[in-house]
């Protein structure tokens, strides 16, 4: 005998949900295979989890966009406060600028780059080289560097920091969206699984078998049939 199986996607639950409806929609009330009263909670809830199913969509749909755009951004700016910090170690070796001078930026003596990779480390450092470059030039400890200048890398610092909290931002909605959904994927089974059992006992008489089981496919019921069992269907 071939075994039911439930959906397992969210699109798959809302398809089942639908023809269930829709099959149903088409009977008078004595030929309802279900009760009114699951005929109408699945008719709401269907709605209602389409609905959350394309809110959570359109939300991943809008992060993804953003993104391609926001790793240029990271790009630039991680060039940019990469270069200047290999800079500024250039200008301490060659006694342009004292070494204690580079405590103003954070960084260590030692003649290297920090850890950029990460969103936060770069969000981090970008702001410590701005703001120690700012101090040290004001305190006159020497001319600016020009290549880059930190205006530049202010420039391409400030539209990956908007970007940065626009993806956050984004990121926020899509997981919001997607907790919501998932909350709703119980009842979502419950309602199937219910559906579909008062289906198979309305036609649970019905034969031959494969009569009864087109009966319920009608209504979106899924049948599986294992590897021996599709053996011998095809041997027949």
């Amino acid at each position: 005998m071939p075994y039911r199986r439930l959906p397992n996607t969210d699109q798959a639950r809302c398809r089942a949900l639908k023809t269930v409806v829709a099959k149903a929609d088409q009977l008078n009330v004595n030929d309802l295979p279900i009760s009114l009263k699951t005929l109408s909670e699945a008719r709401n809830f269907s709605q209602k989890f389409e609905a959350a199913r394309g809110y959570y969509s359109q939300c991943y749909a809008n992060q993804a966009r953003a993104s391609r755009k926001h790793q240029e951004n990271v790009r630039m700016a991680r060039l940019y406060v990469s270069h200047f910090i290999q800079v500024l170690n250039l200008s301490v070796l060659r006694d342009e600028i004292k070494l204690s001078q580079k405590r103003l930026y954070g960084l260590p003596d030692a003649n290297v780059v920090p850890d950029l990779l990460s969103e936060p480390a770069l969000a981090e450092w970008g702001r410590k080289i701005i703001a120690g470059e700012r101090q040290r030039t004001s305190q006159g400890g020497g001319i600016p560097i020009y290549n880059p200048t930190i205006a530049r890398v202010q420039v391409h610092y400030d539209i990956f920091m908007e970007s940065y909290e626009k993806q956050k931002g984004l990121q926020s909605l899509t997981n919001r969206s997607l907790e919501a959904l998932a909350a709703m994927r119980g009842r979502a089974d419950e309602l199937i699984l219910d559906a579909w059992n008062q289906i198979e006992a309305k036609y649970q008489d019905v034969l031959p078998n494969e009569l009864r089981l087109k009966k319920c496919r009608d209504y979106g019921l899924v049948y599986y049939y294992r590897t021996s069992e599709k053996s011998l269907s095809e041997n027949d």
